[in-house]
């Protein structure tokens, strides 16, 4: 009678005035629960915050606070207009009546970049890091194979006794896993794992020891071009004068920001996982592990894939990893999120309870990926180099395998660029050049990313790599062991490719579906390049290269690093 009274029929409100009293108490209960929902703390920020952690370094993976995880999570999921941080001024540098430092070569950026400014240094160029932080490697260890080590002796940055002096943990095996299909053993690939804070430290003392000048706790504020000279104004007042600045300041840097004009990147990697300690199988590691379907993770959908590595603090200590392939766009799960999708999942995949573990730290970045990549110059006298430049290849996280590869070519660039004062954008962009096996390479990040409405199974992903790791094992050590190490070449990738498809015909249908016709046809014009670097760097290179004594210097440098782009575009910089 009272509900008829008040105008309730069916429990439906008839009254105008009760409706909005009814409304109102109703969104001030929902606010209430929303704020109820957010003042509870996630399980990522409860373990987190239950972490002792010292400071922060630079370099991706340099912080390990729960607050840094919200800043890095902010940061790639709000646009922002980028900073204009270089500008061009006519004329020549006038230093009088100002307290400058002049260098040869600057170099911000110091987690990756102290080995490109060792390896100058050594060449007897004056060389300066500006470093925003301490300059030290970050406490969770880099997991390389010994070949690529390797490459920092040959460059000059150090001797093969640092070698064993930074290596924490040796093991093997070395697995490629995929659930519920099969798995790939395989030997001495990323089976190191190198203390970046000990390796650090002993370059650091080299490159100090070579005269190299380290500004740590210093920012850059603006970089202006003269003819001349590149001059960095610090935000702390410092003015420093150089012929060449590199920026070496990573994904993130706001330099590449001003020259990609704050453009979103064609992928993103994101990374999570943790360093525990309670691992009693803990002596083999694993290369790439695949989840057997793609999940489901807020409005998004996902394919999981994991890395597990021994770590080097202790017997019992393991490092897991967790990453996924996404398209930048609103909805894409944030490191949080994925965080919590971690702790559900790790466990069973290492068969592991949570509960056992000691969780000593906890690990996250985000690698965005270009399609246009490397970054060619576009100021005088600035280089971009490592992460920055976009030289790693589109499905790795973390460009320490990709910066060995290519540091002496580098330097070797670097140093003839300086002497011969070939500074201008065009020289040094001859030094980022297009690399087909890397634009190549864009075609599995697109097939290992979950598509939404692709029409596929969702355990398409696993199956199609199982099914290439398969043939190349077939195929040998020669087709599998370069890929592994993110090397792309011509002749095993095109057997790789001709064994699938007369293997598993079936799967070609639903590859068109998974990368789309207009990704697969601009894949194919970087195959075909592929296939022609490889064919002039073998019957090209041998016929031009006795004759570069005899060029203009403006030419033979010109030559010199065509010749190292078909080398390296086509992959056959590749030593085992």
């Amino acid at each position: 009678m009272v509900l008829l009274h008040l105008g309730f029929i069916n429990g439906v409100s008839q009254c105008p005035l009760v409706t909005p009293l009814v409304q109102r108490r109703s969104h001030k209960a929902s606010r209430h629960l929303r704020f109820i929902a957010q003042s509870i703390p996630s399980r990522t920020q409860r373990i987190m915050e239950g972490i002792s952690v010292s400071g922060e370094v630079g370099g991706a993976g340099g912080a390990y606070s729960y607050n840094a995880l919200k800043r890095l999570d902010q940061l790639w999921s709000v646009v922002q207009e980028p900073q204009q941080i270089v500008s061009s001024v006519r004329g020549i540098f006038d230093a009088d009546d100002k307290a400058v430092d002049t260098f040869d070569v600057l170099v911000c950026g110091g987690t990756l970049g102290i080995f490109i400014a060792t390896a100058l240094s050594s060449k007897g160029l004056r060389v300066g890091i500006v470093e925003r932080n301490i300059l030290k490697g970050r406490e969770q260890e880099w997991n390389i194979s010994r070949k690529e080590l390797f490459e920092l002796v040959e460059a000059g940055v150090l001797v093969e006794d640092d070698i064993e002096e930074a290596t924490a943990k040796k093991f093997n095996p070395n697995r490629c896993g995929f659930e519920g299909k099969g798995e790939i053993w395989v030997e001495d690939i990323l089976n190191l794992g190198v203390s970046p804070a000990k390796l650090i430290e002993v370059v650091k003392k080299r490159f100090i020891s070579l005269g190299g000048v380290i500004f740590e706790g210093y920012n850059v504020s603006s970089i202006c071009i003269y003819e001349d000279a590149a001059v960095l104004q610090l935000a702390e007042g410092d003015i420093l004068s150089s012929r060449l600045i590199i920026d070496a300041m990573g994904n993130f840097s706001p330099v590449v920001k001003q020259i990609r004009c704050g453009r979103k990147p064609d992928g993103v990697c994101l990374v999570v996982g943790s360093c525990a300690r309670g691992f009693k199988d803990n002596s083999t590691s694993d290369v790439i592990y695949s989840s057997s379907s793609v999940k489901k993770i807020g409005t998004s959908e996902a394919q999981y894939f994991w890395e597990a590595f021994p770590a080097g603090s202790g017997p019992m200590d393991r490092t897991t990893y967790m990453f996924t392939y996404v398209n930048p766009q609103p909805g894409s799960p944030k490191l949080e999120e994925l965080l919590e999708e971690y702790w559900d999942l790790m466990p069973h995949y290492q068969g592991v309870s949570l509960e056992n573990l000691e969780i000593l730290r906890v690990i996250y970045g985000i690698f965005p990926t270009y399609r246009d990549s490397p970054l060619p110059a576009a100021f005088n006298r600035v280089l971009q180099f490592g992460d920055a430049s976009g030289i790693q290849s589109p499905v790795s996280f973390g460009g320490f395998g990709s910066l060995t590869r290519h540091l002496q070519r580098l330097v070797t660039g670097i140093y003839e660029a300086i002497n011969e004062d070939f500074l201008d954008s065009y020289n040094l962009s001859l030094l980022n050049p297009y690399m087909p096996n890397l634009s190549a390479s864009w075609l599995f990040q697109r097939a290992m990313s979950a598509r939404q409405q692709s029409n596929v199974s969702p355990d398409f992903i696993t199956e199609l790599l199982y099914v290439n790791f398969q043939s190349m094992q077939r195929l040998g050590d020669p087709v599998l062991r370069p890929f592994l190490q993110d090397v792309v070449q011509f002749v095993p990738l095109a057997k790789t490719l001709g064994l699938v498809m007369l293997t598993k015909p079936q799967l070609l249908p639903s590859i068109f579906k998974q990368v789309g016709i207009p990704v697969l046809l601009d894949w194919s014009g970087h195959f075909f390049m592929l296939g022609y670097y490889t064919f002039l760097s073998t019957f090209a290179d041998p016929v031009i290269r006795p004759l570069l004594s005899s060029f203009p210097s403006k030419m033979n440098y010109k030559w010199k690093r065509h010749l190292e782009a078909w080398k390296y575009g086509a992959g056959l910089d590749y030593k085992r």
